[in-house]
């Protein structure tokens, strides 16, 4: 604004009037004078702005936790691993002791591990020596012949081993792996996709009728268990084996059907009822189809499917998720061994452990496909890195989560439809770096723009680590490999985990939470009640 005014050449008397254009000159400079102290108090005093139709003010999220009680406990080995037996049909076994590998493993201790697949439904079992072993030494022969007779292991001798002992393969043999890695996938994929396999016999019995048009009763496969029960428990080293099953697939009709009359005659036989989830069938996938949140809720309802037959029965009885993939015939190249593939995985921790699910085996550990955490140059993908992370920051006590917008009526546990995901566990008692009372949170924001959340109530005012996770590179969320906080994630030269540093945030800060991105928050020394025994 500009404010024009002639003054004349001499200065009035002190008891002559201003001018006349003074008047709105004086007017202005206090209009000046109070937008700027308005400016000051804009946090206290916002100005009204006219917004266009349609246009939503952006919410603050207040995030409160109740820490007096867990609503949930799973078990120590909540998150654990399978392998598939196609290593030992591939001569992958002695790879398995490899330093990397076991290295791998190791971060994501304690774990239940599940040896199953389709290889299963055809393995033999030989106590013969194999004679390739005699010939040559540890050459490459000695490790890429035929592996049918390691799994032939005894108990006794397995009670007595210390530890694993970590093979040194050469150079030459990680190079050799690699081939054989690649001949065994187009194997694997031929005998997928033509669903045709040598010696097929199926164990597993919802499966039954879509190969051989057969259906297995769900009573009689429950007076299997019962048999197989009796003939385990005269054995000495099997006389306290669990028993684990029916294994089903996902919860249809026919597949209720088979587990309500299995329930029925030996629900109290098994230790824990398992079955197995894929959320996606097809083969072709979008990478924005892992961030549809339609997808990521099919699991809920599978939950509750399970749950209701189980608890008609046997009320209590622990049930595991024996089996987890993202997409069907072992996932999609780029896309389920990528950054976004990781939505899902977090999200079915989150919602499993919620649920009151015992136990989640992801599969696989190492293996073919896509689906694994750790790829065939045994380099490690951005899965294994959330799991591990996982691993060492959540304990198995859950704890309830209450979130609510600024100028929105609270709605506990679903923020923004539901595209914030967050999660809140005791802190993992194991982590030294934390005392006992620790809360961690893990959060998923599925938005395209950043979200900001003030933690309230008992997380007020307390001292917060930050594990972000991010994708590494220019391939963005098809990427391959992952950044902490803005530092890739690599294993060190010598074959070692690298270190996972944390970022401190300021006591009361607000938790800004980049677009599209998923990380653990430990909100520390909160002293949580639920939180300070094990």
């Amino acid at each position: 604004m500009r404010v024009l005014c002639a003054f004349p050449e001499a200065m009035p008397s002190s008891n002559s009037r201003p001018p006349a254009c003074l008047a709105p000159v004086a007017l202005f400079l206090a209009l000046l004078f109070h937008l700027s102290l308005f400016s000051r108090a804009g946090d206290r005093r916002p100005l009204p702005v006219d917004r266009a139709p349609g246009l939503k003010e952006k919410t603050l999220i207040l995030l409160d936790v109740s820490t007096k009680n867990p609503v949930r406990t799973v078990n120590e080995n909540f998150l654990s691993l399978q392998l598939d037996p196609s290593i030992i049909h591939d001569g992958w076994l002695d790879f398995l002791s490899s330093k990397r590998l076991v290295t791998l493993a190791r971060g994501l201790s304690p774990a239940f591990l599940r040896f199953g697949g389709k290889r299963t439904d055809f393995l033999q079992f030989q106590n013969l020596r194999n004679p390739a072993k005699s010939r040559g030494g540890p050459g490459p022969d000695y490790y890429l012949k035929n592996y049918e007779d390691d799994i032939v292991r005894s108990d006794v001798a397995l009670d007595k081993q210390k530890g694993c002992k970590i093979a040194q393969h050469p150079d030459i043999m990680l190079e050799l792996q690699r081939e054989k890695a690649a001949q065994m996938h187009l194997v694997l994929l031929k005998e997928q996709f033509s669903n045709t396999y040598s010696n097929l016999v199926l164990t597993e019995p919802n499966n039954y009728r879509t190969m051989h048009g057969r259906a297995v009763n769900g009573s009689q496969l429950g007076k299997d268990y019962i048999q197989l029960k009796s003939l385990l428990q005269p054995i000495r080293i099997y006389s306290r084996a669990s028993l684990y099953g029916p294994n089903i697939g996902r919860p249809r009709k026919n597949v209720i059907a088979l587990l309500d009359g299995f329930m029925k005659v030996a629900g109290s036989t098994v230790d824990a009822v398992t079955w197995q989830h894929c959320y996606i069938d097809g083969r072709v996938v979008k990478v924005m189809d892992f961030l549809k949140t339609r997808l990521l809720d099919t699991l809920s309802d599978q939950i509750r499917k399970i749950q209701k037959v189980v608890n008609t029965y046997t009320p209590g009885k622990k049930i595991w998720l024996e089996g987890v993939v993202t997409t069907s015939a072992g996932g999609t190249n780029n896309l389920s061994d990528s950054y976004a593939a990781g939505f899902l995985w977090l999200n079915t921790l989150g919602m499993l452990a919620n649920q009151g699910i015992d136990v989640v085996i992801r599969h696989s550990f190492f293996d073919h496909g896509y689906n694994h955490l750790v790829d065939q140059n045994f380099n490690p993908l951005p899965d294994y890195w959330l799991s591990l992370l996982y691993k060492r920051l959540i304990g198995p006590k859950v704890l309830a989560v209450h979130v609510a917008g600024l100028q929105r009526k609270p709605r506990p546990g679903r923020v923004i439809r539901d595209k914030l995901r967050i999660y809140a566990h005791c802190t993992n008692h194991h982590n030294h770096n934390y005392v006992r009372g620790s809360i961690t949170l893990f959060i998923i924001n599925l938005h395209r723009s950043r979200k900001k959340i003030k933690l309230a109530g008992t997380l007020r005012d307390k001292l917060v680590h930050q594990y972000l996770l991010q994708p590494y590179g220019q391939e963005g969320l098809k990427s391959r490999s992952v950044q902490l906080n803005g530092q890739r994630l690599v294993m060190v030269d010598d074959g070692t985990l690298p270190e996972l540093k944390p970022r401190p945030l300021r006591a009361g800060r607000t938790l800004v939470i980049p677009p599209v991105t998923m990380g653990f928050y430990v909100v520390k020394n909160v002293n949580a009640l639920a939180c300070r025994y094990r």
